[in-house]
């Protein structure tokens, strides 16, 4: 048997509802509530989103709809795929999985393991990050599907503009391979420090409050903090996967980061002096669309060509609490 270790990124897809809700809706929805959010739209970079608007939809069937495309991309079957993962922070259900649908969907064989993941906005690129790591180790997975998918507007706080304004819907698909090549996974590195555990909560007062007492369900309650906080230890976060790995900002082609606010991205190219062709921002066409955020910039790149074969990739995201992760891939 040979010695395949390269994770290589061998297809993507995304979905995304075809419902488009522009700015005005929500400054309008706003004003009517005594706010001015145009401000708050400009710094997040927003113009607009897709929702979803009808009952036939949710995050599993986005899910599902871009592992269809993914699979058709990569001109594989349900059968080919040894692992699925199905990263959300809004599952449709807990029992059973959404991975267990996307399987069924999918005609995915039975020696296929599935499992849900939940790391909130960074789900999707840690998850992705697992799997290569698992795959590597595993000398039996040579195939892995990596779905991230959320339903954001479904709980988005309409008193909150930094959820009910600032979401988007839409899933993305990953094919990972066990490859031969000098391609795919490098590194990663994480950094988490649960100091804002409390500021970001659904169910706002917990499950059993919510199932046992009178709490409201509905929302995501967002409390203000300072992000900012988490620019220093990103700073410090790239500067050691990058020397680890003996690269420069001159060797990475592309960046593809979290899409939740474009003032964050602008901090860190003003840090490192980033190039903007290197910027993938994709955040004013299909906002913030939570755990698949850095991959809809991935896919977009792809796209419209400014990633390509053989470009170093740099992500980095960030989930509630908070937790950072970056990874590095040679695309």
């Amino acid at each position: 048997m040979s010695n395949m270790t390269g994770i290589k990124m061998k297809a993507i897809a995304i979905y995304h509802p075809s419902k488009v809700v522009e700015n005005d809706f929500y400054i309008e929805h706003f004003k009517e509530r005594g706010k001015d959010i145009s401000h708050f739209l400009e710094v997040m970079g927003r113009k607009q989103r897709y929702i979803i608007d009808n009952e036939d939809e949710n995050g599993l069937t986005m899910g599902i709809e871009a592992a269809k495309r993914v699979l058709e991309k990569a001109q594989m079957k349900g059968k080919d795929i040894d692992y699925i993962i199905f990263s959300t922070q809004v599952p449709e259900t807990t029992f059973p999985m959404n991975a267990m649908y996307l399987h069924d969907a999918i005609g995915a064989d039975h020696h296929t393991m599935v499992m849900d993941t939940n790391a909130n906005c960074a789900g999707m690129t840690v998850s992705v990050e697992q799997a290569s790591r698992y795959m590597m180790a595993n000398p039996h997975v040579h195939t892995a599907l990596v779905v991230g998918s959320d339903y954001n507007s479904l709980i988005a706080n309409p008193e909150q503009e930094i959820t009910y304004a600032n979401y988007g819907d839409a899933a993305c698909a990953v094919i990972l391979e066990k490859t031969e090549e000098d391609t795919g996974f490098i590194d990663s590195i994480y950094f988490t420090d649960s100091v804002n555990r409390e500021k970001i909560s659904y169910p706002a007062k917990g499950l059993t409050k919510s199932l046992k007492g009178d709490a409201d369900i509905r929302f995501i309650d967002w409390l203000p903090f300072d992000g900012d906080m988490a620019m220093p230890p990103t700073y410090e976060m790239f500067e050691t996967m990058l020397d680890r790995n003996k690269l420069t900002w001159k060797d990475i082609d592309a960046c593809c980061f979290t899409q939740f606010a474009l003032s964050n991205i602008h901090k860190v190219q003003k840090q490192f002096d980033i190039e903007d062709e290197k910027i993938i921002y994709v955040g004013d066409t299909y906002a913030y669309t939570g755990t698949s955020s850095p991959f809809i910039a991935l896919y977009e790149g792809i796209k419209s060509g400014r990633i390509k074969r053989g470009d170093h990739v740099l992500f980095w995201t960030i989930g509630a609490g908070y937790q950072l992760v970056a990874t590095l891939f040679k695309y």
